[in-house]
């Protein structure tokens, strides 16, 4: 199985595509989508789509996980927000690529058992998971990363719930 893991945003959306095959997760791909705020925001979005349709092009994942929409700063900035995790919903369904959606407190549980720790604190579980001696990626781009194994975490509690008797 291949999980996409998109940390949606306006100046940087995240990207992971990792791996997943007998329990062994392994890390493909890492980045950001970067839009230049010189460029008007329809152009923005379209970057981000034509993007993303190239790595899930290129990796050909089965499922994406995205994070849900946190309560941003300003209702002007959650809603900018909401239309970059929408273009990463279509993009990704539009690929007949499965979508879930997680929000941050179900990642940082599902990535260090704490619902309030720090991103720091999510980004050391995430380099020994995947048995990375450092993380040295953006922000966005770690969290993507973070909501891929989350993902993946709760992808095999489901597995597991379904063949208990």
């Amino acid at each position: 199985m291949r999980i996409i893991g998109i940390d949606p945003g306006i100046a940087h959306t995240g990207y992971a595509v990792i791996d997943c095959q007998d329990q062994e997760l392994t890390p493909l791909d890492i980045g950001i989508i970067k839009t230049s705020p010189t460029i008007c925001f329809p152009e923005r979005l379209k970057k981000i789509g034509i993007s993303l349709e190239e790595i899930i092009e290129k990796y050909h994942p089965s499922e994406a996980s995205i994070e849900d929409i946190f309560v941003a700063a300003s209702p002007r900035l959650a809603l900018k927000l909401g239309q970059a995790r929408g273009v990463a919903v279509y993009v990704a369904g539009r690929a007949q690529v499965s979508v879930y959606e997680y929000s941050p407190l179900q990642i940082k549980e599902a990535i260090v058992g704490y619902g309030r720790a720090s991103k720091d604190q999510v980004r050391k579980m995430i380099s020994i998971l995947l048995n990375l001696k450092e993380l040295k990626v953006h922000d966005d781009a770690s969290d993507a990363l973070a909501i891929a194994v989350c993902h993946y975490q709760f992808s095999r509690l489901r597995y597991y719930s379904e063949a208990a008797p």
